[in-house]
């Protein structure tokens, strides 16, 4: 193990994780807020480097180092980018994918205060346009839930593409937090959502 990394007890998990994944052959991507700090926008460094898989995996723990495996279907198929390490590369959600990831992944986001703040700190990494085709390979739902929020943080910008596909698929509204009590006045109509939650920003 190399000097620097001996008080870890570990690797850094972006030096293996590539290396692992390809040994088992399982596609993958570094994700929620693993990507989005990789794209500037951690509020907080997370505790477990975070990674999208197909099948149910074990976590690892490796001195220092946390790992936290995520399975969704379609991990091929969502957008990323190839981020340099020390070791080589990495796969890392785009910046539009970690948006949609985080408000559809919202428990092991943080909670939705968390998630809008990151998403706040991420809005200026994110092309209206290719957030739109990355919207395309999620549930309907998600995107309901991730439109309102940007609104509610500032990023309005960069949401009209994206009310174009959710007027188009979406059939009925959604409460903002899974799960959560909701009441039908909450309705708010451009994005088919029930408010039952406070969209609160930790900047």
């Amino acid at each position: 193990m190399p000097p620097e990394y001996r008080s870890l007890g570990c690797l850094p998990a972006d030096q293996f994780i590539p290396d692992l994944m390809k040994r088992l052959k399982l596609p993958y991507y570094a994700g929620l807020l693993t990507a989005a700090q990789y794209h500037g926008a951690a509020h907080q460094r997370p505790m477990e480097f975070q990674v999208f898989v197909e099948k149910p995996k074990r976590r690892i723990v490796c001195g220092g180092v946390r790992v936290e495996f995520i399975v969704r279907k379609g991990v091929a198929r969502v957008p990323v980018q190839k981020l340099n390490t020390p070791r080589g590369s990495i796969a890392v959600s785009t910046p539009e994918a970690t948006a949609i990831d985080l408000i559809g992944y919202q428990r092991h986001s943080g909670g939705l205060s968390q998630v809008a703040t990151v998403l706040a700190e991420l809005a200026e990494r994110i092309d209206p346009k290719k957030l739109a085709l990355a919207a395309t390979m999620a549930p309907v739902p998600w995107l309901q839930r991730l439109g309102y929020v940007l609104d509610q943080v500032g990023a309005a910008d960069k949401t009209e593409n994206l009310k174009k596909l959710v007027r188009a698929r979406a059939h009925e509204p959604v409460p903002l937090v899974p799960g959560a009590p909701y009441s039908k006045t909450s309705r708010h109509a451009g994005w088919r959502i029930y408010a039952n939650a406070k969209v609160e920003v930790d900047l």
